[in-house]
């Protein structure tokens, strides 16, 4: 006797999913962002240092998406 196992979405588990996604997906594009933000930042910085200031918000910048990627995650929750 063959059964057949039944396969069913879940709407939890694909809010797990999505947030997951969410996060993961924002997380990993500020990340790439943020490293070429902040090795232009460093190179500029090299050469003068008062432009420190600019540099730190410009770096900081990248994070607020991830920021924005949890927000989703908890809407969808």
């Amino acid at each position: 006797m063959v059964t057949e196992a039944v396969t069913t979405m879940d709407a939890s588990g694909l809010k797990a999913i999505g947030a997951g996604l969410a996060v993961g997906l924002t997380g990993i594009a500020s990340a790439l962002a943020e490293k070429d933000i902040g090795s232009a930042a460093i190179g500029a910085m090299a050469e003068n240092e008062s432009l420190f200031g600019k540099g730190l918000i410009l770096t900081v910048i990248p994070e607020t998406i991830v920021i924005f990627g949890l927000v989703v995650a908890l809407l969808i929750r």
